[in-house]
């Protein structure tokens, strides 16, 4: 074979190759996968700095300066100070006898919760402009990445928002405030979930979901039994069931009833429904069946096709409900309570899998009427 046969054909009727893209779909994936585990870490330490009443200690919002911590003594005693002005203090930690020691506990909590939350800003702005010069975002992302930023930024303002309600006027923060901030946090993971699971199946050339009805459905109803469990976190109302392990008068029942005792109806039925402990604790006790039943169907149409995520999702509803009645009988125990948030986060996140999951499903469908097979 001559030399000139072994070359490639770069006549004019030739067909070159395109050039390689620049787009990284399966980074982009990998690095949102990582900031949604920030996200769920998160989490899990707001539901610590709720539990241990330590979302007020921290008086100002100071996104660049409050990354760091009281150094001094002299520090520490500012910010005390700050705090005895506020009606958690004068109201109940003061007269409760609070000293310098046990405001430093609190002071963490918050201070930790806020850290995280700068990291997750950080994590998410750098390494987005580092793809986006180097052109490493595919077609038709841009506008979504950018709607993630702005969803983290808004979380902050949100936090911000919720802490002023606890400032002069209440012991604690307004439970509508604290729902809206943890939905929207929750928001944030969904979609960094679904926009990785669509980066992945752009990496491996295969369509983006579709969002179906029924999956639509499934996060409705999941979203709103999250939304009660963060008006019942906000309310206190995990404590109105009475305690005990193996106190069936804490669960099933609530104090020893069906529908307990002591709802305050005075304000019509909608005021009950979102701001009475006991209606509150009652609707997120048993509308977390429906869910269940709701997750059965969703992860049964994924068992043939997409088992690991059929797997995922149950193994997640049922630790999730044993965390939750664990939490009740156990008189809110902390640390039962932080897993049943964390097993809460990641409920949702298999939850997003399966739906993302069913979505490909009916586009590939989808595909192969289209091409006739």
């Amino acid at each position: 074979m001559s030399a000139a046969a072994s070359l490639p054909d770069v006549g004019p009727d030739a067909t070159l190759a395109p050039p390689l893209s620049p787009a990284r779909p399966l980074a982009l994936a990998r690095w949102l996968f990582a900031v949604a585990a920030l996200v769920v870490l998160m989490v899990v330490v707001g539901g610590v700095t709720r539990l241990t009443e330590s979302g007020l200690s921290i008086t100002e919002w100071k996104p660049v300066s409050g990354a760091l911590p009281p150094l001094t003594e002299a520090q520490w005693q500012v910010e005390f100070a700050a705090y005895q002005h506020i009606p958690q203090y004068t109201e109940v930690n003061g007269p409760a006898g609070m000293t310098l020691a046990d405001y430093k506990f609190i002071f963490f909590w918050e201070w930790f919760h806020r850290l995280i939350g700068r990291t997750i800003g950080l994590a998410f702005a750098l390494p987005l402009a580092w793809f986006w010069v180097r052109k490493a975002i595919p077609a038709g992302y841009k506008a979504r990445l950018v709607g993630l930023l702005l969803l983290g930024g808004l979380q902050g303002v949100v936090g911000w928002w919720m802490v002023k309600s606890g400032l002069t006027h209440d012991v604690k923060v307004s439970h509508f405030r604290l729902a809206t901030h943890l939905l929207l946090a929750l928001t944030t993971l969904a979609a960094l979930v679904w926009t990785a699971l669509d980066l992945r199946a752009t990496a491996r050339g295969e369509a983006r979901a579709r969002l179906t009805p029924f999956a639509l459905l499934a996060i409705a109803m999941l979203a709103l039994q999250l939304g009660y469990g963060a008006l019942l976190a906000g309310l206190r109302a995990g404590y109105v069931a009475g305690s005990g392990w193996l106190n069936w008068q804490a669960w099933p029942l609530m104090q020893g009833r069906f529908l307990p005792a002591g709802i305050d109806w005075s304000q019509g039925t909608l005021h009950a429904l979102v701001s009475d402990p006991y209606l509150v604790h009652f609707v997120h006790r048993w509308w977390a069946w429906a869910v269940v039943a709701v997750l059965v169907v969703l992860a049964r149409k994924l068992r043939s096709s997409y088992r690991p995520a059929s797997v995922v999702i149950h193994s997640a509803f049922g630790t999730q409900v044993l965390l939750g009645i664990a939490t009740v009988m156990s008189g809110m125990s902390l640390w039962l309570a932080g897993l049943h948030q964390l097993v809460g986060a990641l409920l949702l996140a298999s939850v997003v899998w399966g739906a993302h999951c069913l979505g490909r499903n009916l586009e590939h469908q989808a595909g192969t009427l289209g091409t006739g097979r």
